[in-house]
């Protein structure tokens, strides 16, 4: 059962979480932007299942890498609700 939070670890909760989202979405702005349109040439040089790499990240690679990093967001949060107690059973 969620217990009711202090406005203090309310806080702590929403920074740990913002902090979270905001790491996961600079992961995902580097493999997409950078590695899909800034990295596309040097990328284009190794190649992935017959495929040239900066090609893959551009069309399928960061569409990828965010399903996995919804995933991560997910169990994050999970342990995070845990820890303060707002956990759903």
């Amino acid at each position: 059962m969620a217990t009711k939070m202090t406005e203090e670890q309310a806080k702590a909760y929403w920074k740990r979480n913002v902090s979270l989202m905001v790491k996961l979405m600079v992961i995902w702005f580097i493999v997409s932007y950078g590695c899909g349109i800034m990295f596309f040439e040097q990328l284009n040089q190794i190649q992935l299942g017959g495929y040239k790499l900066g090609f893959w990240f551009a069309q399928q690679g960061s569409i990828y890498v965010f399903v996995g990093l919804i995933f991560y967001y997910a169990k994050k949060m999970a342990a995070l609700d845990r820890e303060f107690g707002v956990d759903e059973d």
